[in-house]
């Protein structure tokens, strides 16, 4: 018996006395060693560590010197400009500005003229200047990726469907501005040119600097109006596509001037550019190609494939800076070359997009913010010249843009359009000046004041068309606008939802409430995302992806439905403004995908937490006191209900499947609206509803009494009234929907009912 005991000990700690021994004894080992080594320090010239200050100021010592390490202040700068360029690009979002404009005022902000201006011991702590070659180094790298994404996200088939029109103004907004350019050079050469440059490289930059357009910024802008699938959109998405392609390559020629000093000896290195671009167009593009027919139909790349098509971007961008053009238009004309399968783009824009804009392209910003110092514009004359340089900027590229589009055929308003977008320079802008600076063509002063000028043109974009569209007294077309006109007199639903499954337990009620009277009624479904989550070249792929749910489960319910996506900078916003303006008669939403998104924390990070799961929101109720402030809402939602001036539906989803079985709670007498909802799903979808009088109101009530006697005669097998404040476990398990007033449901929030964790999915009804 103790034998078999002592086998059972055995068994089960055997992992436990092996680990002791082993650890134990090791360890024993270990300090054995290391007592013998004290010995070998006698034999050498040994100094032992000095602590005369102590051991505490010691362990100062070495936190200060780690501090101080290249890494820890590369981190620290990463972290800092990352927060702060999220801050700001959050901020202008919020004003109608692309997030862009914000990220570069965040660079000029760390940089010396607001940062190192009012805290230069903290600014030199922060951005010490033997640390900015690895900065530099790092925002060229995002730089490369960057220009990489954006070679991938020009759709060449537009180029050939309306080349003629679209080359046309293209050109000629960028000759125009170019010459313009030149001619400006020519006054400021003699006070503003950095000594020992010539006045072709000088002429050359200014030139270029005037005639660039932000591609990606434009782009976006498009999206948010709404006009990307109008006519206007396309014309204009197909110039600065033109329009990219051609100022990357005149830029590519006159870097070759200026590095090469005169305009016979850069004829070398534009033959070499011209044989680089040969080889990738006809040797390098087939050989991707191959690449993608071979792997394009499987679910997931491989790494080898992968590593084929960044290692084709790192030779291409380290061939044309060897050539003498700049390494990012190696990456630009990777980026173009990519074979034109649309998962394959959209795979590396999505591999590559997050690190360089949301890691890398603030580094830029900010270092461009540490070149921006303007402090050096002292004097009123300079302020002068900032202002003729911004003048001659919108003046050659607004008015060359209008003018080519008027010529070619376009009304005034559209031509004034496209000169307004062709106008946005933005990020496009300060790669051109960084180079030219860099280069030593540019010098600190001219430098800054084009710094201006692309912030000043960037941010005038937004305002200009507004006024465009007031003195035309017309709108962009869009989706909502094309909508058929006998939609006038139907009941209208709009759903507005999020993720997919949201959006179908919305489709599934608003389809009861109109099921049998479909000839009269019309449901649009409407998705709304971020501009700069949603990428040009892949526009109609992501949109037919977030539909495409919506419109199978429209076929199960055989339920006829209109889409409407539009990209925004403003989610809430956009959700009232096209619920006012289409005239709907209800409104549905989900509740927001987290009860943080909202918060400014949420916003600046720019990711949504989920410590607490909004679809099971009801059963965090209960004990969660002071969670939601004053509000049982998130942010987003809250501004929704504040913006809609139409009915207002709230789903609070628990895998809504069917709508058979409601109840209605009834707390005050102006829930009496929710009596119409309870006819239209008996009405349409033969649905039990149960009337919950809380506090005796039907029966005291005049219009509650008459519009329950009225459903009690016409149905009185789908209709029952509960007099009773205690709801039981057994009736909520067989309940599939709760409709609730707001002011009701905010009321049912504070007071903590226990029945709140157990009730099936909930819709909130603002009137």
């Amino acid at each position: 018996m103790q034998k078999l005991l002592k086998q059972l000990f055995m068994k089960n700690h055997k992992n436990t006395i092996f680990y002791l021994v082993v650890t134990g004894g090791f360890s024993a080992l270990i300090y054995w060693i290391l007592g013998m080594g004290k010995g070998l320090e006698a034999h050498k010239n040994f100094l032992r560590p000095v602590t005369e200050n102590g051991h505490w100021n010691d362990f100062v010592d070495s936190m200060s010197l780690n501090l101080h390490h290249p890494l820890a202040i590369l981190l620290a700068q990463i972290v800092t400009i990352i927060l702060v360029a999220r801050f700001f690009g959050w901020v202008f979002r919020k004003i109608g500005q692309p997030s862009v404009i914000g990220e570069i005022i965040a660079g000029i902000v760390l940089g010396p003229s607001l940062l190192g201006f009012y805290f230069p011991e903290f600014s030199l702590a922060l951005f010490p200047k033997d640390s900015l070659p690895n900065l530099q180094f790092l925002s060229q790298i995002g730089l490369i990726l960057f220009m990489f994404v954006i070679g991938m996200e020009l759709d060449l088939k537009v180029l050939k469907n309306r080349a003629k029109d679209a080359i046309v103004i293209s050109h000629a907004s960028i000759v125009i501005p170019f010459a313009l350019g030149i001619g400006l050079a020519y006054f400021v050469y003699f006070r503003f040119a950095p000594e020992g440059i010539a006045f072709l490289p000088f002429a050359l930059f200014m030139g270029i600097a005037m005639s660039i357009t932000a591609f990606p910024v434009l782009a976006r802008i498009v999206q948010e109006r709404g006009i990307h699938k109008t006519k206007l959109g396309a014309v204009v998405i197909t110039c600065a596509a033109a329009d990219d392609i051609t100022a990357w390559c005149i830029l590519a020629a006159v870097i070759a001037i200026v590095k090469a000093g005169t305009f016979v000896s850069s004829l070398y290195i534009i033959g070499m550019a011209m044989a680089y671009v040969i080889v990738m167009l006809f040797v390098v593009k087939p050989f991707l190609k191959k690449i993608g027919e071979l792997y394009g139909t499987k679910d997931n790349l491989n790494k080898p494939v992968v590593a084929i098509f960044f290692l084709t971007l790192i030779i291409s961008s380290y061939t044309t800076e060897i050539i003498g053009i700049h390494a990012l238009f190696g990456a630009f004309m990777t980026g173009v070359i990519m074979p034109d399968i649309t998962k394959f783009r959209n795979l590396f824009i999505e591999k590559v997009e997050d690190v360089s804009v949301i890691l890398l392209l603030p580094l830029f910003f900010v270092f461009t913010g540490l070149r921006t110092q303007i402090g050096l514009l002292n004097d009123p004359y300079l302020w002068k010249v900032t202002g003729f340089i911004i003048l001659v900027a919108v003046v050659g590229k607004f008015l060359g843009s209008a003018l080519a589009a008027k010529f070619v055929g376009q009304n005034w308003r559209d031509s004034l359009t496209i000169g307004a977008l062709m106008n946005t320079r933005g990020l496009m802008e300060l790669i051109v000046l960084n180079i030219g600076f860099e280069l030593g063509v540019l010098t600190a002063e001219v430098f800054t004041m084009m710094v201006i000028m692309a912030l000043v043109t960037t941010f005038m974009t937004g305002p200009s068309l507004n006024l465009i569209n007031y003195i035309f007294k017309t709108k962009d077309v869009n989706l909502l606008d094309e909508m058929p006109d006998d939609n006038v007199d139907k009941y209208k639903i709009l759903i507005s939802f999020g993720n997919n499954e949201k959006g179908k337990s919305l489709l599934r009620l608003a389809n009861s409430l109109v099921k049998k009277q479909k000839e009269t009624s019309a449901i649009t479904a409407m998705h709304l995302s971020l501009s700069d989550e949603v990428h040009p070249y892949n526009l109609e792929e992501y949109e037919k992806d977030r539909f495409l749910p919506l419109l199978d489960e429209s076929k199960v319910l055989k339920q006829e439905i209109t889409t409407l996506f539009q990209a925004t900078v403003d989610i809430e916003t956009n959700i009232a403004e096209i619920a006012n303006n289409g005239e709907y008669d209800l409104l549905l939403i989900g509740l927001g995908k987290s009860i943080f998104e909202g918060t400014l924390l949420g916003k600046v990070l720019g990711f949504t937490t989920r410590i607490i799961n909004p679809d099971r929101l009801i059963d965090k109720f209960t004990g969660k006191e002071g969670l939601f402030e004053n509000s049982p809402f998130d942010e987003r939602t809250r501004q929704i209900i504040s913006k809609t001036k139409m009915p207002l539906g709230i789903l609070v989803d628990k895998e809504l499947l069917q709508v058979n079985h409601v109840f209605i709670p009834i707390f005050i007498a102006e829930d009496a609206f929710l009596m119409d909802y309870a006819q239209k799903l008996i009405y349409n979808n033969n649905s039990f509803v149960t009337i919950l009088d809380v506090n005796g109101h039907v029966n005291t009530n005049f219009v509650l009494k008459s519009a329950f006697s009225s459903l009690e005669q016409k149905y009185p097998k789908n209709i029952s009234l509960v007099i009773d404040k205690i709801i039981k476990k057994e009736f909520l398990a067989k309940q599939d929907l709760m409709i609730i007033s707001i002011e009701s449901w905010k009321a049912l929030v504070d007071s903590r009912s226990i029945w709140l964790s157990r009730v099936p999915s909930v819709l909130i009804m603002k009137h």
